[in-house]
C-alpha cells in the first residue's frame, strides 16, 4: 500500500490504496501487452478441463412409497451409474454394461 507522506499512518486516503483487484488487472494488462511470448511458453500455460458433469435427478425414480431395502438398492444402482458416467460411458454403454 502507498501512503501519502503528509498524513499520519492512521489517516490513509482510500484513493491512494491499491486494491488486489487493481493489481490483478495490471498483471493481466502486462501479460496481454507482452508480445515477446514464445509458443513453448503458451503451451506450458495450457490448462486441461474436466468434462462437464451430467446430472440426472434421483427423485423421479424414488417417488412414491418404497421400503428401505428398495430405496437402498435404487441408491446403489444410481451410484454405480454415476461412477460409470464419470468414466466417460454414454447412457447406451451403461445400459449394455448393466
Amino acid at each position: 500500500t502507498r501512503v501519502n507522506s503528509s498524513l499520519s499512518s492512521d489517516e490513509l486516503l482510500l484513493e491512494d490504496l491499491e486494491t488486489e483487484g487493481e493489481r490483478q488487472l495490471k498483471s493481466l494488462l502486462h501479460q496481454q501487452l507482452d508480445t515477446s511470448v514464445s509458443i513453448e511458453q503458451c503451451k506450458s500455460k495450457r490448462r486441461c478441463f474436466a468434462p462437464a458433469a451430467f446430472y440426472k435427478p434421483f427423485g423421479e425414480e424414488a417417488a412414491g412409497a418404497l421400503t428401505l431395502s428398495q430405496f437402498q438398492a435404487l441408491e446403489e444402482s444410481n451410484k454405480e451409474t454415476s461412477s460409470l458416467r464419470e468414466l466417460g460411458l454414454s447412457d447406451s454403454e451403461i445400459l449394455l454394461w448393466k
